[in-house]
């Protein structure tokens, strides 16, 4: 019996004919199983259909497996025409035998008529653990890690959209997913350029409230895997901060860190300016040695209200993160510090007495609020109003390992801050932050729009590259995986103390 089994859905699109067309001559593949929602007759050599729900039901990969006899299944996520030779063919059997890969995934080039283009991927590692992780349109599995991680540890019977993802999850525990840094084959695209709305969809898909049946039952399949590898937390062992009675300057710090934004500064600072409070409060700005007359702006502001703290710190190697920490540790810092990016703005008035009367009065270690997306001219543009509701009490502090962002405005209590600390980069130390927090502290959430974000040409995150995405999107999986590791020795401590209180010594 030759190796492998190509699994497609079918689509009515011509390129899907092609793509079985071109495969089906190889000599490493026993059979083509497509999957469709109604019959369909296929006159193609050794294609064979299924008539069953989508590939993402549980209830259709319970079918499917048992129909596939060969030691690998090839599945094949997208209709366009893909190109691939027997001897690519045959390096994604070799590269899974060797290395005992449950799943192996390769780079691909797209081609259309505007050229051709690499497309990388990243590597996988524990940290890979979101749904929305790419790893191309072909991908390779080993029927016996499959039928392994089943019988181990079982399967979520019930899910509709996560079966894949519950797979793939239960997979990874016992089995390497293999990550080959070649091309290994082409998809035909029907036009070029469109990664950049391909990426804005990814990036916010777990925000859309169209999404939410789906979101929920991907956290559910997510809890399961949290658990089974031992990085599951109670809510029951996350705790309050305890109210400290130090003194400070004021009760809050507006913290603005800014480089180069003479565009957008002087509103943020007047939205800082606007805030009505019943507690005194200032507005520190870190700013980074702007070069573009963000300086003299943020200066002229400082010369007429003392309010506002104006500093340069004398590092010249700071991200936002580390001008984070110059702001915190500032003796200037409140008792409070709460985060007003230089390009966005406060909704209303009463933020800031919003995000405080929370952090106090709820002793929680960090409070996030609800936002707007806006475009330049603060129109509101999709999704609109993200109000992060996928977070809940129980288990928002699980299901942020699986999610990219844990949403905005954020308050700190100061304290807390100058022992934990930002790291010194500019993507991503918000949320290696949330998740370091909420290993061990409850957090805030108010679920009412408190911030308009904007999304303009000027942002960190605007026109990147393929390669530059992939590079963020590994620096936050990396993230994921410190953090996982950190909660699995937590809980292993806890078990080892929760041991020892019933020995004699």
């Amino acid at each position: 019996m030759k190796p492998i089994t190509v699994v497609m859905t079918y689509s009515p699109d011509p390129s899907f004919k092609k793509a079985l067309i071109a495969m089906s001559g190889s000599e490493l593949i026993e059979s083509f199983i497509v999957l469709s929602q109604r019959p369909i007759h296929l006159k193609i050599k050794k294609c064979h259909n299924l008539s069953l729900g989508p590939i993402t039901s549980y209830k259709t990969l319970q079918i499917l497996l048992s129909k596939i006899k060969t030691k690998f299944f090839l599945l094949l996520s997208q209709t366009q025409l893909i190109w691939m030779d027997s001897k690519s063919m045959e390096r994604f059997i070799c590269i899974a035998e060797g290395t005992r890969a449950g799943m192996v995934y390769s780079d691909f080039y797209e081609e259309s008529d505007k050229g051709r283009d690499l497309h990388p991927l990243n590597d996988y590692q524990i940290g890979s653990d979101r749904d929305d992780i790419e790893f191309g349109p072909l991908v390779l599995f080993s029927v016996p890690a499959i039928k392994g991680a089943v019988k181990k540890y079982g399967v979520l019977n019930d899910v509709e959209f996560g079966g894949l993802y519950d797979l793939r999850l239960k997979i990874s525990i016992g089995h390497p997913i293999y990550h080959i840094k070649e091309p290994l084959y082409t998809v035909r695209s029907s036009e070029k350029g469109n990664y950049e709305s391909y990426r804005e969809e990814r990036l916010f898909s777990y925000l859309d409230p169209r999404n939410m049946r789906v979101q929920k039952e991907m956290e559910i399949v997510f809890t399961d895997y949290l658990k089974k590898v031992g990085a599951y937390l109670s809510p029951e062992k996350l705790r309050e901060v305890d109210p400290e009675k130090g003194a400070f300057p004021v009760e809050a710090s507006i913290i603005i860190p800014v480089r180069n934004r003479k565009e957008t500064i002087a509103e943020a600072i007047k939205s800082a300016f606007s805030q009505e409070t019943d507690f005194p409060f200032n507005i520190i700005v870190i700013d980074n040695h702007s070069t573009d007359g963000t300086t003299d702006i943020v200066s002229r502001f400082a010369s007429k209200n003392s309010k506002l703290r104006h500093i340069i710190p004398k590092r010249l190697d700071l991200g936002i993160g580390g001008c984070w920490n110059e702001a915190v540790r500032h003796k200037a810092c409140g008792r409070f510090a709460v985060q007003l990016d230089s390009d966005d703005l406060y909704s209303s008035p009463h933020t800031l007495q919003k995000m405080v009367d929370l952090l106090r009065h709820g002793n929680y270690a960090m409070v996030i609020g609800s936002y707007t997306l806006v475009d330049s001219n603060l129109r509101q543009i999709p999704l609109g109003f993200i109000s992060h509701s996928e977070w809940t009490d129980e288990n928002g502090h699980n299901n942020a390992l699986r999610v990219n962002g844990l949403g905005a405005p954020r308050g700190f209590n100061t304290l807390l801050m100058r022992k934990i600390g930002f790291r010194n980069v500019s993507y991503g130390e918000d949320y290696e932050v949330g998740l370091r927090i909420c290993r061990e502290y409850r957090i805030g959430r108010i679920y009412e729009n408190l911030y308009l974000c904007r999304r303009w040409s000027g942002n960190t995150d605007a026109n990147l590259t393929i390669g530059q995405q992939n590079q963020r999107d590994y620096f936050k999986d990396r993230i994921r995986t410190k953090e996982i590791e950190a909660r699995k020795r937590l809980n292993r401590d806890l078990g080892f103390k929760k041991g020892l209180k019933g020995r004699v010594f």
